[in-house]
């Protein structure tokens, strides 16, 4: 018998004998794991040879991460902050009813690695256990410096924290998922995007194992949400407007919310939980790190911003949240404090361009509503 495979360099399709752990691709002479293709969604008009195409631009999107850094870093800065001593994953019995999955990924090993991705984690835990009364202990923070190899942020590993997150969820429950490092985008081949492109977020192995599709995360942590539970995603990253597949979409200048519904028609819902998202910027733009808000050390604009609003506004909305973190942004911006030079302004500008977005899996009055973690 015989395994069909896509090559992991070229993407071109082969077939190779099931018995062998890895083949060499006949078009590129790569070495890829004999890992037989998925079935797929039909491709998009035009047949094999579009497809193919697209394929190849996707990889080369990946490739370029090794050159270019797509979430542009404007500064530099360090994090010396301890881990916890015990795993949340070895935990016995039930869960606490708040949990969070905090995520930041450097690329240490990479010329353009991301210097603020450790310290938005740490931040965020501080944030969580100071202002929301979370415990540590039902945390997982998932870094490269982590001691547990459990908890690097591989593409498995973060599936698998993900999984934990709403494992045996229960009404009551309080879930947060945050985020902070590199996101591309990729040709959409089931007709579930608007934009016609699936959002994704880059695990540190992800030009070997791949990267995670909105629409796993959406799989994994939005459907199983039952009646009662709420899950918050914060997600500072580029390309990271619609990273969780919500059907809802806030519209702060028009001041109303638009439909994200896919043009398919397939129904992007919970199972009678609520989930909202709290995005970088809009699915077209760039996030960045800068040391722009603080000068102690660097972090990514929107995790900074959003933490100190939150901390000075306790019980502030949904949208008053939103109206201070584009003040700020567009403040420094004025100030000119948020701006890079030479190869970082050919990329992206010399402001910070980013505005965040909320979306949710239903819609609601976020004037009215209190941002509650």
């Amino acid at each position: 018998m015989e395994n069909r495979l896509v090559c992991e360099n070229c993407r071109q399709k082969f077939s190779a004998s099931t018995t062998a752990e890895t083949v060499i691709c006949p078009h590129c002479r790569e070495v890829n794991p004999n890992r037989p293709l998925r079935k797929q969604s039909p491709t998009p008009a035009g047949g094999d040879q579009d497809s193919l195409v697209l394929s190849l631009i996707r990889n080369l999107l990946c490739r370029i991460l090794l050159y270019c850094p797509l979430r542009p870093q404007l500064a530099s800065g360090q994090s010396s902050d301890r881990y916890p001593k015990t795993c949340g994953l070895d935990k016995v019995g039930e869960l606490g009813d708040k949990r969070a999955v905090l995520c930041g990924v450097s690329y240490k090993k990479w010329k353009y690695k991301l210097k603020g991705t450790i310290n938005d984690v740490f931040n965020m835990k501080n944030l969580l256990i100071e202002q929301y009364k979370y415990e540590e202990e039902n945390m997982l923070l998932l870094t490269e410096e982590q001691p547990d190899a459990r908890l690097i942020p591989t593409k498995a590993n973060i599936e698998n924290c993900l999984k934990w997150l709403v494992k045996d969820c229960k009404s009551g429950d309080s879930l947060v998922f945050y985020y902070s490092g590199h996101g591309l985008r990729q040709p959409d081949f089931e007709n579930d995007e608007l934009d016609g492109f699936d959002e994704t977020i880059c695990p540190v192995d992800f030009l070997k194992e791949g990267m995670i599709l909105d629409n796993d995360i959406y799989d994994t942590i939005v459907k199983p949400l039952i009646h009662g539970v709420k899950l918050h995603a914060i997600v500072d990253a580029c390309h990271s407007g619609t990273i969780l597949d919500l059907e809802h979409v806030y519209d702060r200048e028009k001041k109303e919310w638009t439909d994200n519904k896919p043009p398919s028609g397939k129904r992007k819902q919970t199972r009678g939980g609520k989930a909202y998202c709290i995005s970088a910027c809009e699915d077209d733009q760039v996030a960045a790190d800068t040391t722009a808000f603080s000068s102690k050390q660097m972090s990514g604009a929107l995790t900074y911003i959003l933490i100190e609003v939150v901390r000075g506004n306790p019980g502030i909305s949904y949208g008053k949240l939103l109206d201070k973190m584009q003040d700020k942004i567009d403040q420094a911006n004025q100030q000119g404090c948020a701006g890079g030079s030479g190869f970082l302004s050919t990329i992206c500008g010399p402001n910070l361009t980013q505005r965040p977005l909320l979306s949710a899996s239903e819609e609601f009055d976020i004037y009215q509503t209190k941002f509650q973690l």
